[in-house]
């Protein structure tokens, strides 16, 4: 790749991600992004001095800063008065516009203000809106946002203002992690956007999946006559706006607007927190002029509140489908947003002991469309003596069955438990286990809440007359079914001890312990489980427990199956003690590959590199086959592989 060539890739990559984006409408696959994008990436590796300013590659992060510098706006960001109801509305149409109006309207998001500087049409600056004046350089941190472009169709010097926002399902996922790790937990959408644009490290701004909304601009030499006319030429630039923009004529139409945004608030999958209105005759804006605060021109029209304060009564212990045990919160009925919340989760006991929750506790409630409400803070003033301490369970409340405590999770491990037995089951039948082909989620699920089977066992003691009442079964499908059951049966003791769903016990575990203690793996002490190489206190302490809680359960079970241990050795051919990568399409399952090439002895890892000795390429082989071939590493085809097999 030249340099020509390079700056022709660039833009393509480019055009490609506003296509997937921005306009939601993809024109190249992911394969041929991914590969487009590492030819960009090599060139890049060896002529650092020659990375274009709108380069893709910048998107990713890397960059550690010790602190943010400041930085100035050209134009102020001015803030917005706020208004609640419609009385208010009419009121500020009257009080400062005696002539006849459009207004713009759009949702108000909540999230974190940003200003980007363009000039000559490549991204120069990015800042937050500090006090309006002066902000925080984080053109670093705004470069990984893959909705903000790094160049645009623009040559003039131009401010593009908006919101960086988290979506609900993306802020979720992110408590869920921090509670996960210990961390204290963002108290809303709002602060988890702030939080993460802020980010020292731009790796971890890339990782939050950061949105930008652009709802103004700053200091620009524009000519358009109205506010309308600036955002879509704003759109065409390649940014990302919401489908909710309406042109309104008076007050009547701006409340049925605002009213309609209220009743679509949930279904939103960004938190909005109200309406901005503003008067779509720039010239008007301009006549209007500004307060010492506030633009006279523009007004947030704000939702009812999503946050409330109330009282901790109880805490309860709900039991998930993997064991997993979280605390629920039972509170004081109070409404929010027309909802009368009468619970929060609290997700985990770690959780708890951070915020230093106790019970009868005044608390603040958060709640964000269907997701469930959540504790955010606790007003520990407040206490007049009536609190108690929350205490971590030690039995499941469901089953009684001592619970394995991890600290930041608490998990039942009976396999049995009501709450867990369908997961339980459907883990058990799962390809990588025991690969009961047909006994799919649906399947168990209908055969359990129908009384046919109620533990794991059960499954093998099925007849075809348990299948007759049931919707979907025929003779055939019967048949398949309890064939496929009759063939589990003979598994080797690796997957059967996998599908038993022992926590921290995965099938790399599960093979040491089946070849290490292939005659005694169900006697093993915590000392025989610590000599394993790779085993510690953690993964022994679950392994034991879970084998003292259900015992009885595996033994029953193992009065059906018998599995297979691989004491015979393994089968020399070809690929004995070589490495191997698999890629592509082929006619069975990787994994059904995977497993022939251990009997072989040999290696099966997922990167390519010099150590490689053959990669076993299907359709559609991608990047590993391109690397391996430029490695000059030995690549086959499934007729070539077979004939391997056999030398």
């Amino acid at each position: 790749m030249d340099k020509n060539q390079y700056k022709n890739a660039v833009e393509t990559l480019n055009l490609w991600a506003k296509a997937y984006y921005t306009l939601d409408n993809p024109i190249a696959t992911d394969d041929e992004y991914d590969k487009l994008y590492h030819e960009v990436l090599e060139y890049e590796n060896a002529h650092e001095d020659e990375i274009l300013a709108y380069s893709p590659t910048l998107r990713v992060g890397g960059a550690i800063s010790e602190k943010f510098e400041k930085s100035a706006h050209i134009a102020p960001m001015w803030s917005m008065e706020d208004i609640f109801n419609n009385d208010e509305l009419i009121a500020w149409i009257n009080r400062g516009l005696k002539f006849n109006n459009d207004f713009y309207v759009e949702p108000k998001f909540d999230g974190a203000s940003l200003n980007l500087l363009y000039e000559d049409g490549i991204l120069v600056k990015a800042t937050t809106r500090g006090d309006g004046l002066i902000g925080e350089n984080v053109t670093l941190n705004a470069k990984t946002i893959t909705s903000i472009p790094l160049k645009i169709d623009y040559k003039e010097s131009i401010e593009i203002r908006g919101e960086v926002v988290i979506k609900k399902s993306d802020f979720d996922l992110i408590n869920d992690e921090r509670a996960k790790n210990s961390q204290p937990l963002f108290s809303n959408p709002r602060n988890a956007a702030a939080g993460s644009l802020r980010q020292l490290d731009s790796k971890v701004t890339a990782s939050r999946k950061l949105m930008f909304l652009p709802w103004g601009v700053g200091n620009n030499s524009l000519k358009f006559q109205k506010h309308s006319e600036i955002m879509a030429f704003i759109r065409s630039l390649g940014f990302v706006q919401d489908d909710f923009l309406k042109v309104c004529k008076n007050a009547d139409e701006i409340q049925d607007a605002y009213n309609n945004l209220v009743l679509n608030r949930d279904k939103k999958p960004i938190m909005m927190d109200g309406m901005v209105i503003r008067v779509d005759d720039l010239q008007k804006c301009t006549e209007l002029g500004y307060t010492v605060k506030f633009p006279k021109f523009m007004v947030a029209y704000k939702f009812p509140a999503i946050e409330k304060v109330t009282k901790l009564l109880d805490v309860t212990l709900q039991v998930g489908r993997s064991g997993v045990i979280t605390p629920v919160g039972v509170l004081e009925p109070v409404n929010i947003d027309g909802a009368n919340v009468k619970s929060a989760t609290l997700h985990n006991f770690d959780e708890i002991e951070r915020l230093g929750l106790m019970k009868n506790d005044f608390v603040n409630i958060i709640r964000s469309g269907d997701v469930i409400p959540k504790i955010t803070n606790v007003f520990k003033d407040r206490r007049d003596g009536s609190q108690s301490k929350i205490y971590r369970p030690e039995f499941c409340p469901v089953c009684s069955s001592k619970l394995l405590d991890e600290g930041v999770f608490i998990k039942c491990q009976n396999i049995d438990c009501r709450a867990r037995v369908i997961n339980s089951i459907i883990y058990f039948a799962s390809k990588t286990c025991m690969d009961i082909d047909g006994l799919g989620d649906a399947i168990v699920e209908l055969l359990v809440n129908s009384g046919k089977i109620n533990s794991i066992s059960d499954i093998y003691t099925l007849k075809d007359e348990d299948f007759r009442d049931l919707d979907g079964f025929k003779d055939k499908k019967i048949t398949n079914l309890l064939n496929a059951i009759e063939d589990s049966k003979t598994r080797e003791l690796e997957r059967f001890i996998t599908s038993l769903g022992i926590e921290h016990i995965g099938i790399v575990a599960a093979k040491k312990i089946a070849k290490t203690y292939s005659n005694d793996w169900l006697n093993l002490s915590y000392n025989d489980l610590l000599s394993l190489d790779g085993f510690g206190e953690i993964m022994a302490k679950s392994y034991i427990q879970f084998i003292s809680i259900n015992r009885q359960k595996i033994e029953n079970l193992l009065s059906f199956i018998t599995p297979i241990t691989k004491e015979q050795g393994i089968i020399n051919n070809a690929f004995t003690g070589k490495t191997i990568v698999i890629t592509g399409t082929l006619s069975k399952p990787r994994d059904d590959f995977k497993r022939e090439l251990e009997s072989f002895g040999a290696k099966v890892t997922n990167s390519v590199s010099k150590k490689t000795d053959y990669v076993l390429y299907g359709d559609e082989a991608g990047s590993k086959f391109d690397k391996a071939v430029n490695l000059g590493l030995k690549t086959i085809n499934e007729d070539e592989y077979e004939k391997l097999c056999e030398i």
